[in-house]
């Protein structure tokens, strides 16, 4: 059982799979049931919806890890899930006790006292200033590689499509003192790598310093514009990005999810002078089509993205570039489509998040506009942009043979135990023999490659996914960066 399930378990909450509805205050027992909306999930504002009846309560099943059961099987469920869908599991279909939002975890012992009481209880208020700062993490996994680290929340941007306002409110950051607390932390328990999360990371605004509250705020990328005035004050992503950097030249740092419309040239500066920030960007395009980008509410045309794309490229030589792409969104034509396709191909990403579009309530496009494209046509055309973008991926892939690539090795490959798999800078899998290799400073003996080394790996074959070659010696993150 989980420790959170263990944990709820002995606060009486939960009760048997198949059990009826509670009526006295007695202990319970059973497990869990909790649906989560974490940071690694799909981007926001997309992905499967989650249908009413049974469908959902089989998903809360599956989420707890137990086969469905028919019959309610009360539990708890937490998140921007919880809060969007509160009335759908509390009341409609009476398949929990307790529902906490995204901001809500800090009342979790009242909404719990509540329940044990026999009531149900939810609480799905979104706050303007819970970051949760000062909650560090447990890392449940001993010697793990990589971690995450939570830097901001919410989102300002209210593309038409995009839940995520609703659902984890507006942006607020966490201060830095806390961010470097957590990352210091994470380097000395030997994590080699962290992603900075954020659902709009690089608009991070850290407003909790009174002395940098009047700094002006800084300019967007050229040709992009937003829904809401320039933000005046606070220590910006830049700053962050540079702080962290400092901490652990061994550790790798990337961040996510970003917007487009928040690249100053500070940051790209940082990227291609810092050996361990990894050259690897993620730049959501949504659309190739400017009238869907602006029907989106995206905040930037075609070309104004290309522009930023090729100014990438010209500041960090050899970036690799990651896109999200929704196809099928309201009024999109297929002339809107193939210049979705024609902007694919003409970037060349190296990696994508591709969906067809899934209207959501409370988002603007919901109350304006209409879901008019047919499901078969969005599954068409899904299955266009997939085949371009792995023609395109195993193009810009293949160009990496012959080359050698610094990875960081994070454990045995799924299908055979003989070699092994890791990321190279631009988060790339590659995979390669688990072979005795040399230091490549010379000293100490020859030995395997363990989870948290890097080896320079030379490539010789890739596909659109994945790299493969032979290893040619252990290394440091430092020393390969000092002998490019």
């Amino acid at each position: 059982m989980l420790p959170w399930a263990r944990a709820l378990r002995a606060a009486g909450l939960l009760r048997p799979p198949g059990a009826g509805p509670r009526t006295g205050a007695g202990p319970r027992t059973g497990g869990a049931r909790r649906a989560r909306c974490g940071p690694a999930q799909r981007p926001e504002g997309r992905g499967a919806a989650l249908p009413a009846g049974p469908d959902l309560r089989h998903f809360l099943r599956a989420a707890a890890g137990e086969p469905p059961e028919p019959g309610p099987a009360p539990g708890a469920a937490k998140g921007c899930m919880a809060e969007r869908l509160k009335e759908e599991i509390l009341h409609r279909e009476k398949l929990v006790d307790v529902v906490a939002g995204p901001d809500a975890y800090r009342d979790l012992p009242r909404l719990l006292a509540v329940a044990e009481s026999g009531q149900q209880a939810a609480n799905v208020l979104l706050s303007l200033d819970e970051t949760y700062a000062d909650i560090l993490p447990v890392q449940t996994s001993a010697g793990g590689t990589t971690a995450f680290v939570s830097i901001m929340r919410g989102c300002d941007n209210m593309c038409t499509y995009c839940i995520v306002p609703f659902t984890r409110g507006r942006e607020r950051s966490r201060p830095i003192a806390s961010i470097l607390q957590e990352v210091r932390m994470l380097s000395e328990q030997g994590v080699k790598e962290v992603t900075l999360l954020g659902q709009n990371v690089n608009s991070y605004r850290d407003m909790s310093e009174v002395q940098f509250q009047s700094v002006a705020a800084p300019g967007l990328s050229r040709g992009f514009s937003t829904v809401y005035k320039a933000k005046l004050g606070g220590l910006r992503f830049a700053h962050l990005l540079d702080q962290v950097s400092r901490i652990d030249p061994e550790m790798r740092i990337r961040f996510t999810s970003p917007h487009p419309k928040d690249f100053p040239d500070e940051v790209l500066q940082l990227i291609r002078e810092r050996h361990n920030i990894c050259k690897q960007l993620h730049l959501p395009a949504q659309s190739g089509s400017t009238r869907v980008l602006e029907a989106m509410r995206r905040g930037y045309t075609r070309e104004a993205y290309l522009d930023l794309v090729h100014h990438v490229r010209d500041s960090v030589p050899g970036v690799s570039l990651s896109s999200d792409f929704i196809t099928g969104f309201c009024g999109e034509t297929e002339e809107d489509h193939q210049q979705t396709m024609s902007l694919l191909r003409e970037v060349r990403y190296n990696f994508g998040f591709l969906f067809a579009y899934s209207m959501r309530q409370k988002t603007r496009a919901h109350h304006r506009l209409q879901d008019d494209v047919p499901a078969e046509v969005k599954k068409r055309r899904l299955e266009e942009l997939i085949a371009a973008f792995r023609e395109e991926a195993s193009r810009a892939n293949t160009a990496l043979v012959g080359q050698d690539q610094l990875v960081l090795v994070e454990g045995p490959s799924k299908r055979s135990a003989s070699e092994l798999c890791g990321r190279n800078d631009g988060n790339i899998k590659v995979i390669f023999p688990d072979a005795e290799l040399e230091d490549a400073a010379g000293c100490g003996a020859p030995g395997r490659a363990q989870p948290g080394d890097y080896v320079l790996v030379k490539v010789t074959s890739a596909s659109s996914q994945t790299l493969r070659g032979v290893p040619l010696c252990r290394t440091t993150l430092s020393r390969a960066a000092a002998c490019h």
